[in-house]
């Protein structure tokens, strides 16, 4: 057989942090141990019964196996419209500020091939979403990191940054509530960047993943309820997390005109719509009744105040995240976090992401997420506690 190189910008792309993560956690499974992951980030809970007939019922009907318009669907733009004005009291026009996605990972990943030429900067959070970089590479732009650090509550500090950097900046990336630490991120904090993304001229790219989950009463901050936040950027929005639909791949962009005419045009090229049932459900999902959204916080909030309590109790000193639904932990001292999520993979056979994996400064912490039973959480602190580690 002949072997064809891949091309240059393929070997550039980094590695794909989790597949070495699935690799040994397939390892220890293979080998007979029973293994809680909590190192992934894949909802654990079905769709909603009411998402999942609205599907049903789209895909009998014989119009919805043909080609849908490139765009997406009109109802599918109003119903993401009326969700924003329903949630966050952000007007948007359904025919200019809406683009519906491939999930947002593709979102995230296109955007600087749409706005970006080689060479030009991006700020980027560390610790952040691997695939960032990925998006970044595919752009031959390159990276300047935006540190994230625990005294600054996990916000990046824009006075610490480099003027000359902020001047060359064409894009910045953020994510709040955050992956992998769990912030959230205050109205105070989008104004600050809004102000500092119109004099350098910035697009903000906010990843608002975790955009329902809020604990403690506590509702998300989109970034487009901030005055001005539209001119400056856009919003990338997924179901995945909000309605435990992440197989089912779509999402939205909703913001800037100009940001959202050039994510059209790509997507004009790489793909044909969505699947028009998904659309249908999709809708659905977002103009329903929100209970099931509710019951899902409140399920996530039972699991992080169980784990992170169970974690204290056992003298771990690990701090309860305020949104999303992961839990951000500081590695014991004498440990690297990679070396450290060894050791509870082979010692305890409880899998967890090592913070290394998401950018230099996730060095001395650990990712775990909450998408497992009550049960499952407390038997992971048992076996942590086994290892009489933090007496």
């Amino acid at each position: 057989m002949t072997y064809f190189e891949k091309s240059a910008i393929l070997q550039t792309l980094p590695k794909q942090f989790f597949a070495s993560l699935v690799s040994k956690v397939g390892e220890i499974s293979a080998a007979g141990h029973d293994v809680i992951n909590l190192g992934q980030g894949n909802p654990d809970q079905p769709t909603p019964a009411h998402i999942v007939s609205k599907l049903q019922e789209a895909a009998e009907n014989p119009i919805n196996h043909r080609y849908s318009p490139f765009q997406g669907s009109q109802y599918l733009k109003e119903a993401v419209c009326q969700y924003y004005k329903r949630e966050f009291g952000v007007e948007l026009d359904p025919n200019k500020e809406v683009a519906i996605l491939f999930g947002g990972k593709s979102g995230l990943v296109e955007l600087p091939q749409c706005l970006l030429n080689p060479g030009d900067t991006v700020l980027v959070p560390d610790p952040g979403y691997p695939d960032y970089w990925s998006g970044v590479v595919l752009a031959r732009a390159k990276m300047e990191m935006m540190p994230l650090k625990e005294d600054n509550d996990y916000l990046p500090d824009y006075d610490e940054l480099d003027k000359e950097v902020l001047e060359q900046a064409k894009m910045m990336f953020l994510n709040y509530p955050n992956n992998p630490t769990g912030a959230v991120a205050t109205e105070e904090f989008f104004m600050e960047t809004v102000e500092l993304a119109k004099k350098n001229s910035i697009c903000v790219v906010h990843d608002f993943a975790y955009g329902a989950i809020g604990f403690d009463g506590n509702k998300p901050v989109s970034f487009l309820q901030i005055e001005g936040a539209k001119e400056t950027g856009v919003e990338i929005y997924t179901l995945s997390k909000t309605y435990n639909m992440a197989g089912w791949r779509v999402g939205f962009a909703v913001g800037n005109q100009s940001v959202i005419e050039a994510i059209e045009l790509i997507q004009d090229h790489l793909y044909v719509s969505l699947f028009p049932a998904v659309q249908e459900a999709a809708a659905e999902a977002l103009l329903a009744p929100q209970d099931c959204v509710m019951e899902l916080v409140t399920t996530y909030q039972s699991r992080r105040n169980i784990f992170i309590g169970g974690l204290q109790s056992i003298g771990w000193d690990v701090k309860a995240p305020a949104g999303s639904f992961f839990a951000w932990l500081k590695v014991p001292k004498g440990y690297s976090s990679q070396i450290f999520s060894d050791y509870l993979l082979n010692q305890a056979h409880v899998a967890v992401a090592p913070g290394i994996g998401f950018g230099e400064f996730g060095e001395g912490y650990v990712r775990a997420g909450l998408l497992t039973t009550e049960e499952k959480l407390l038997e992971a602190v048992r076996r942590i506690e086994a290892l009489d580690m933090f007496k």
